[in-house]
């Protein structure tokens, strides 16, 4: 039985198939789904079209309060500029501290929620009922990547995508406040050879233990 409220947290670095799998499963249980890195993306967007340097602290915190819950409707925040940019403004602690409220406003909506991103299970929302973290092949993220840009007609190679992969890893997890970073409750899910079927079917088995446990039953 599901419990009445469920907050699952969904972490891992890019291009690991934590976004399709995220969605799926909130589909699947009847939970709200948020992508939280299109909260940043957007900040990005906002920033990059009022010509805000992106060292001006004070105002990406501003446009943290103004972002709208609609921003990750708009195809603009995944152009591989805003990417870029959404990364470096990510490891500012202020625009974490100012996009930290909505992300748990959103997590705690009745029935609950899925949300995906880099500090979910550590930081946003460290007693969510479920944790995982996925994860795959450097190799295998870059394929992923640079298979879904080709497919929106971006010109670009696999070794710009992998080295651009390899920068986002490495300031993501290096960054000061709120790294890429396993939670110790969380259970590992490595997608590199997995289809998404199998992935989901693997994330949903993990949940049902969860829930199970929650529960007090045996799954």
């Amino acid at each position: 039985m599901q419990p009445s409220s469920m907050i699952i947290a969904v972490d891992g670095p890019a291009a690991s198939g934590k976004g399709t799998l995220s969605r799926r499963i909130a589909r699947k249980f009847g939970l709200a789904y948020l992508d939280t890195g299109s909260l940043y993306r957007g900040v990005a967007l906002m920033a990059l079209e009022a010509g805000i340097d992106l060292a001006d602290i004070p105002a990406l915190a501003q446009l943290t309060q103004e972002i709208s819950s609609d921003i990750w409707q708009d195809p603009r925040i995944r152009e591989p500029g805003v990417g870029d940019a959404a990364s470096k403004i990510a490891s500012i602690a202020e625009v974490r501290a100012g996009l930290l409220a909505f992300q748990r406003d959103f997590a705690n909506q009745p029935p609950g929620a899925v949300l995906d991103g880099r500090d979910i299970g550590t930081v946003v929302c460290p007693d969510a009922d479920v944790k995982l973290f996925v994860t795959a092949s450097e190799d295998e993220r870059a394929r992923r990547r640079h298979k879904e840009l080709v497919a929106a007609g971006k010109t670009v190679t696999f070794e710009e995508v992998k080295a651009d992969i390899l920068r986002r890893d490495g300031r993501d997890a290096s960054r000061n406040t709120a790294p890429l970073a396993q939670s110790e409750d969380a259970h590992l899910l490595d997608t590199t050879n997995l289809d998404i079927d199998a992935a989901m079917s693997a994330a949903v088995d993990l949940i049902n233990q969860a829930i199970d446990a929650k529960n007090g039953t045996r799954s």
